[in-house]
């Protein structure tokens, strides 16, 4: 028992002690690779770092300068040449079959100089560019001087090796549907860029077709936003002349003055003149801006015959607009015989750029705007418009002028045959007074009061009224009821009146209009739905002002379309055109039930009006003193307005 014990005691030692023994070297081995291991890491993440710093400055330019493509190149070139150990670098953007040149970094003086001189190349087909815009891949090529010649006529395949280039990696820039160009960057030794440089060099690329696209679209929307800017500067002129028109009948003078202020202004010109025909001459008869010596002359000679060089007498030739870009530079333009003053007035004013619009009546003469600048800059084509557009108001401002004076003539001749009618009249304004203004034309008009009789004929009806008014009424001072009342009536009433409406009767802030009656409508629902829509706008902006003021007051629409028997109701010295039936029952009842804000319409007016108008279901309603229930919907807009 005892061998066994000694025999198996340094057994167990042996084998505890041995493999201690060979733990050691593998333990000194671990470390090693745990420490080069270590290094790699941390070599990889300062290097992702880097380029991670790298990327996040680029984008930090791109966003705190948009539009400004320079600086985002530049930032691009610096980090991927830095980062990747190059020496320069170069980035194109594609213009057709050629690239231009837009940045360089690092690159040798020889280089940049050719490329400045000639900034738009067409790579010859073995160049790295060329490869990689057709193959839209990455192209490096180890080693330039491996490379042959390009052909005779290609410069960018030999400005490389003139520049000490060996290395050299081409990377293109592509958006999802096109390529727009491309970074080289170069090195002057032979040493092939890694697999993660040149990952660096397409994230490059991807950021600068970002900003490429950022500019783009930035420029879009300036230029949009120009366009718009113009467009509304031109309508507001157009606009301004037209009101000076409007307020200012038969007088000229404030209209010329007008468009050419406007004309001068827009199109950034130093002055302009208007004339109108005079037999075979043109008379001067408005100028804004001109220089005094013109202004003295052209008011002691205001009769002027150009002579055929000019721009003057060549739109009044052709009958169409003439520009001279300099008439400095224009052959024999001062050449004229003695007694033609313009010209010379023109070199003395110092105009270079002469704009000459013809203004016409249904093909015509009646005159001509010209205007003038003082150095050589052709108005554009927007500018050419916008001066014909003045040419034809100055048309209608002359016609309009022209038929004033004929009306102020015919007016003359028709004070007698109104004497004559001075019976009619006083008739007329009776029948006005206590009818509706359709019902009174129609019967001076027919000279019978037949219409007046009492007739069946299919109408709508539309009723309205103000929510709250009773509890207003009661609360409110008279004079506050009836100043609101009047405000309101005499809104509405504009409006009925615009749309052709029968005034059936109103009474307090309850009114009823008829349509189809005495006068034909083509489509009744419609024309009062839209009549509803535009006094529903027109009272909630009262609404408004009465709710500033204390009053809570709302306002609602019922419209109903059927048959009903219409005519004159009441007594000698005070009648009143009614229309009775049941459609006018349920316009009323409608009316009672629509919330404040809505025009509830019911199924037949829906099925006049649904092509044409927006609406939404509202529910079914027991009206009183209608059987059955009736299905409404509220009026939302006007489709043609959508």
């Amino acid at each position: 028992m005892q061998r066994r014990g000694e025999s198996g005691q340094p057994a167990k030692e042996q084998r505890t002690t041995r493999p201690k023994a060979r733990k050691a070297p593998t333990a000194h081995v671990s470390n090693a690779a745990l420490q080069e291991e270590l290094g790699r890491a941390m070599r990889e993440r300062d290097e992702a770092l880097e380029q991670l710093a790298a990327t996040s400055g680029v984008l930090q330019v791109i966003s705190s300068m948009p539009g400004d493509l320079e600086p985002v190149f530049q930032s691009i070139l610096a980090n991927a040449v830095r980062i990747c150990e190059a020496k320069f670098g170069t980035l194109y953007q594609t213009e057709g079959d050629s690239v231009r040149c837009v940045a360089m970094h690092g690159a040798p003086k020889a280089f940049a100089e050719e490329r400045r001189r000639v900034p738009v190349i067409r790579p010859a087909p073995t160049t790295a560019l060329a490869r990689a815009l057709a193959t839209k891949r990455p192209v490096q090529i180890a080693d330039v001087r491996d490379y042959p010649d390009p052909p005779s006529g290609y410069t960018v395949g030999t400005l490389p090796k003139l520049a000490g280039a060996r290395t050299l990696l081409a990377v293109p820039l592509l958006t999802d549907v096109e390529l727009v160009g491309a970074i080289i960057i170069y090195r002057q030794e032979v040493r092939q860029f890694t697999d993660k440089q040149i990952e660096l060099v397409k994230n490059f690329a991807a950021q600068a077709v970002i900003a490429i696209e950022n500019a783009r679209l930035l420029n879009e929307l300036r230029q949009r936003t120009d366009d718009l800017t113009e467009s509304l500067e031109q309508q507001t002129a157009t606009s301004e002349v037209l009101r000076v028109i409007s307020s200012s009948p038969g007088e000229l003078e404030p209209v010329f003055q007008a468009m050419l202020e406007n004309a001068r202004r827009i199109c950034e010109a130093e002055f302009d003149i208007l004339y109108r025909c005079e037999g075979e001459a043109l008379r001067t008869v408005a100028m804004h801006g001109a220089p005094q010596a013109f202004v003295e002359e052209r008011r002691r000679n205001p009769l002027v015959r150009p002579p055929p060089q000019t721009a003057l007498a060549r739109a009044m030739a052709t009958k169409q607009p003439v520009q001279i870009a300099d008439v400095v530079s224009e052959p024999h333009y001062f050449d004229v015989p003695s007694g033609y003053s313009a010209l010379l007035l023109a070199k003395l004013s110092g105009a270079r750029t002469v704009l000459a619009v013809p203004m016409l009546k249904e093909g015509e003469l009646v005159g001509a705007f010209v205007i003038f600048r003082q150095e050589v800059r052709p108005f554009t084509d927007k500018q050419i418009e916008l001066v014909k557009n003045f040419a034809a108001q100055a048309v209608i401002a002359i016609e309009n002028a022209r038929l004033l004076d004929d009306l102020n003539k015919l007016n003359q001749q028709l004070e007698q045959r109104v004497t004559d009618q001075v019976s009619e009249i006083e008739r007329m304004g009776k029948l006005r007074r206590f009818l509706p203004p359709q019902v009174a034309d129609l019967i001076v008009a027919s000279g019978t009061e037949k219409q007046l009789e009492s007739h069946r004929r299919e109408i709508t009806a539309l009723f309205c009224d103000l929510r709250g008014f009773t509890g207003f009424s009661e609360s409110s001072d008279p004079e506050d009821v009836m100043a609101l009342l009047r405000e309101y009536h005499a809104a509405i009433g504009e409006i009925i009146n615009r749309y052709g409406g029968t005034l059936e009767r109103y009474a307090g802030d309850g009114v009823m209009v008829i349509f189809n009656d005495p006068i034909p409508v083509d489509n009744p629902a419609l024309q009062a739905v839209l009549m509803a829509v535009d006094m529903r706008a027109a009272i909630g902006a009262l609404i408004e002002k009465w709710r500033k003021l204390g009053h809570d007051i709302g306002f609602g629409i019922g419209i109903a379309h059927g048959f009903a028997t219409l005519g004159t109701i009441g007594f000698e010295g005070r009648f009143d055109y009614a229309a009775i039936g049941t459609v006018s029952n349920v316009a009323s009842r409608l009316c009672d039930e629509a919330k404040s804000g809505q025009i509830l319409i019911s199924p037949r007016v829906l099925m006049a009006v649904e092509k044409d108008i927006t609406v939404e279901p509202v529910g079914d309603f027991a009206l009183k003193g209608i059987r059955r229930p009736l299905t409404a919907y509220n009026v939302l807009a006007s489709k043609a307005a959508n």
